[in-house]
Parts: structure tokens; C-alpha cells; sequence
């Protein structure tokens, strides 16, 4: 213990703060969490890859999202579930192994972000342009988006991590459960004035496009499908709805995911997802243009 406590590479971290008496069930309950975003998110991901007629646009979206947040749920929850039956002051991480949970701990939330920007783009072109949706839709723009919104998410990230691991270190406690870039930058007494600008600044943009994004596309959806001036549209969103598997309480899951989309969502989607297909959906609305012309 003692050659540790001289070891500049050694971080000790707080982790999860729960009571002897506590930590069985603490980490139960973080077991089962943990085992529960793995087989709900892997599942989904076999399961679009085994079935070719989900291999459609949104659903390769829902992809990303799965092995996102599988990626996000191994970086954190391992690491406390094997801290929390230690006592306080024996739970510690080397310094280069906390740079990595700590950028993988922002690249997960950075890459989440991105990814919900072009969900919200996908759901925008399928409702208020459905005639070009599947020429503008296609799996080859998806998957160079999703390309384009992981190295977005990474070298953001990598700016921000970088910052903080080229200040110099004077303390080594973190108080925190895992790792993440304000608990690396608080080691230092350097000035940590261009951490924190660049910090919030990175932030407000991830966070501002992703839910801005969002809060734009529902509502130009809202405002077209309530003008009086697009009866054809509405008309042809009427018969979105009423294709299989497009109802009201389909649509209304598609918005609660954007804004909060936990495993369960995705993987309930995901299941349900079989008597969807978006492309005959369009096609459905233009013949129903061609029959009220």
C-alpha cells in the first residue's frame, strides 16, 4: 500500500459510496443493469443484421445507438462493480488507465448526440419529404453519416482529453465514481481557465445540435402536417399512419426515443420493427398523390 501512495501513477477514486451492509445488493443491481444493456443492445444489433428487411435506414441508426451504448456501459460499469466491496481507501486507477475511461466516458455521450442529429434528419425527410426518402435516405448516406458523427464525437473528445493531460499534476484523489475530463483537470493547480472554456464550448455545441436538432424537426413536422396549405401531404401522412405497424402509439415511442433513449426503447423498436418498412411507406403516399390528382 505504501509503495502505491508514492506512486505518481496511482489515482485513488471515491467509486460508488455505499455501505458495507449495502454492497451485495448494490452490486446485484448494478450486475443485472449491466447484463440488461448488453442483451437488450446486442441482441438488437444481431437481430437487424440477421433480418434483411430491417437493413433500412432507421434501423441501421438504431445500430449505432446499441453499440454505442454497450461501449459506454462496459467503459464504466466493470470498474465499479469490481470497487465496490473494497473499502474507500484501497480503490485506485492508474492515471493513464483513468485517460481512457474518461475519454470513452465523453465519446459515448458525444457519439449518442451526434447520432440522435441524424435521427432527427432521417425522421424530418421521412414525414415532410417522403417522395425523395429513399433516394436521400439511402444506407450508404447513413452509414457516412454515422461515419462522420463517431469522428466528430472522437476528435472533439480527443481536443478535450488533450487539454487536460498536459497539465502537470499535484494531487491524486478523485472524487467521483469513474473518471471523466473534470476529474483529470481538478489534479492540477494549473490554470485551468482554457480547459474549462473549451469544456463548456464543446458542450454547448453537442448538446445545443442535438437537442435543437430535435426541438426544429418535430416542430416543422407539427407545422406540416397542421397547415392548411399541404391537404396532399396530410394526406399522405394520413396514410403513413394507417400502414401496419406506423400507428399513433408507434410514432409517439419514435419522439420519446429521440429525447430520451434508453436500451429498452430501442430494443422494443427494434422487436416491433418487422412489419415496418419506410421505403414502401413513401411509395404508399405517392400513389395516394397520384389518385387525388
Amino acid at each position: 500500500m505504501e509503495n502505491k501512495t508514492f506512486n505518481a501513477d496511482i489515482i485513488f477514486i471515491e467509486g460508488l459510496k455505499v455501505s458495507p451492509k449495502s454492497s451485495a445488493s448494490a452490486f446485484i443491481l448494478l450486475l443485472l443493469i449491466y447484463i440488461f444493456i448488453m442483451v437488450s443492445n446486442i441482441g438488437l444489433v444481431v437481430l437487424i443484421s440477421m433480418e434483411r428487411s430491417l437493413q433500412e435506414p432507421m434501423y441501421l441508426l438504431f445500430c449505432n445507438m446499441s453499440i454505442n451504448d454497450v461501449f459506454g456501459a462496459t467503459t464504466i460499469i466493470p470498474r465499479l462493480l469490481s470497487n465496490i466491496f473494497s473499502p474507500i481507501t484501497d480503490r485506485y486507477i492508474y492515471y493513464m488507465d483513468c485517460v481512457v475511461q474518461a475519454f470513452s466516458s465523453h465519446f459515448h455521450a458525444g457519439t449518442s448526440h451526434a447520432v440522435l442529429v441524424i435521427m432527427a434528419f432521417d425522421r424530418y425527410v421521412a414525414i415532410c419529404n417522403p417522395l425523395r426518402y429513399a433516394t436521400i435516405m439511402t444506407n450508404r448516406m447513413v452509414l457516412k453519416l454515422s461515419a462522420g458523427a463517431w469522428l466528430v464525437a472522437f476528435i472533439l473528445v480527443a481536443i478535450l482529453i488533450g487539454l487536460t493531460i498536459r497539465l502537470t499534476r499535484c494531487r491524486r484523489i478523485i472524487i467521483n465514481p469513474f473518471c471523466d475530463n473534470a476529474s483529470l483537470f481538478k489534479l492540477s493547480c494549473q490554470n485551468l481557465l482554457i480547459n474549462h472554456i473549451y469544456g463548456l464550448g464543446s458542450a454547448v455545441v453537442i448538446l445545443g445540435s442535438s437537442i435543437g436538432s430535435i426541438a426544429l424537426t418535430y416542430l416543422r413536422i407539427a407545422m406540416v402536417c397542421l397547415s392548411s396549405k399541404n391537404k396532399v401531404l396530410n394526406s399522405g401522412a394520413a396514410n403513413l399512419h394507417h400502414t401496419p405497424g406506423l400507428g399513433r402509439q408507434r410514432e409517439s415511442v419514435i419522439v420519446l426515443f429521440h429525447v430520451i433513449p434508453p436500451p429498452s426503447t430501442r430494443s422494443s423498436m427494434g422487436c416491433s420493427a418487422k412489419s415496418s418498412d419506410t421505403r414502401s411507406s413513401a411509395f404508399s403516399i405517392q400513389m395516394k398523390l397520384i389518385e387525388i390528382k
